[in-house]
């Protein structure tokens, strides 16, 4: 355009506004085309740089693939540049790792691919969901260490990630939901009366209530059967070890475990309005989503040799 330098800059300035480069830098790039070289490329600055071989890096992850490229750079001596650079050039990718879940035994494999293909039948026939009531219990912890990415080679399997202490101070939550609602013996008999203000329907039919609740030791107790039987509601079978198959699980704790990264409460009170706050914020929609994606994940154990799938 036969512009100066320093004209060039202002159209910049005019155009860019404050990420328009320095003028000094437009000067220097305008002596540097002059002078007819026109790579774009920065000049190599004096000295080599320091040079590491890949099975320093690999070391380094095999050691904690949770580092990141600060972390790795500072350790081998280079720019966090040269990390990026050569860990794209090994192929290798962040990945988060994942809880490791309970080992299948053949006769739990057997027993899930029966209870998938039972529900997903019923489902079929008539469409139940509608009258769907689950419920589950979470251990709520005051400290909550957020999971850490980590580099891995694509299509291999992320790290395994360590549960929280068991020991530590924690709080257990009770929550129950339905498509059409927003110790257990005594969770059941508050719910039953919840569930006659909510649904005034379930006095008249006592049918209309379809459990789904997991195989955890107080669910499936002498005097928590017997008073399900005095309530007549209909229990849904549900195979042992597969928090895939639970709403509350892979959707509703899944969410709100997502949430907790990094939360550390000192109190049960701040335990508890963080969960107040927590359920208060979220849509009806929210709540009915987790119970409507269980018959994909019916279909997706039985099209999965019956095995775990990501969720």
């Amino acid at each position: 355009m036969k512009k100066k330098a320093a004209k060039s800059h202002h159209i910049l300035v005019e155009v860019y506004g404050v990420h328009a480069l320095a003028e000094r830098t437009c000067q220097k790039w305008f002596a540097r085309f002059k002078s007819g070289n026109f790579d774009l490329e920065d000049d190599e600055r004096p000295g080599q740089p320091k040079k590491f071989e890949d099975h320093e890096l690999e070391t380094l992850l095999d050691q904690d693939p949770s580092q990141t490229q600060e972390e790795l750079a500072k350790s081998l001596g280079v720019a966090q540049q040269t990390i990026s650079d050569r860990l794209k050039a090994m192929g290798m990718i962040r990945k988060v790792g994942h809880w490791v879940p309970y080992e299948l035994k053949p006769r739990d494999v057997e027993r899930r691919f029966f209870a998938c293909e039972q529900l997903l039948q019923r489902h079929k026939r008539k469409c139940f969901l509608h009258r769907l009531v689950t419920g589950d219990e979470k251990w709520v912890h005051y400290d909550n260490p957020k999971r850490r990415a980590t580099y891995g080679y694509p299509g291999h399997a992320s790290s395994s990630t360590a549960v929280q202490n068991i020991h530590g101070l924690k709080v257990m939550l009770c929550i129950w939901g339905s498509l059409q609602l927003k110790n257990t013996r005594r969770q059941l008999i508050r719910l039953s009366r919840a569930l006659k203000e909510k649904r005034p329907e379930t006095e008249t039919r006592h049918d209309y209530v379809i459990l789904q609740h997991d195989n955890a030791r107080p669910h499936v107790a002498q005097v928590v059967k017997t008073y399900l039987e005095t309530l007549k509601w209909d229990v849904l079978p549900h195979s042992p070890y597969s928090p895939d198959l639970a709403p509350s699980d892979y959707y509703l704790f899944r969410s709100m475990q997502h949430g907790l990264a990094d939360q550390h409460f000192s109190n049960y009170e701040e335990v508890k309005n963080w969960i107040d706050s927590w359920i208060a914020e979220k849509p009806a929609e929210f709540f009915r989503k987790g119970i409507r994606e269980l018959p994909e994940k019916w279909e997706k154990v039985i099209a999965s040799d019956e095995q775990y799938f990501e969720y």
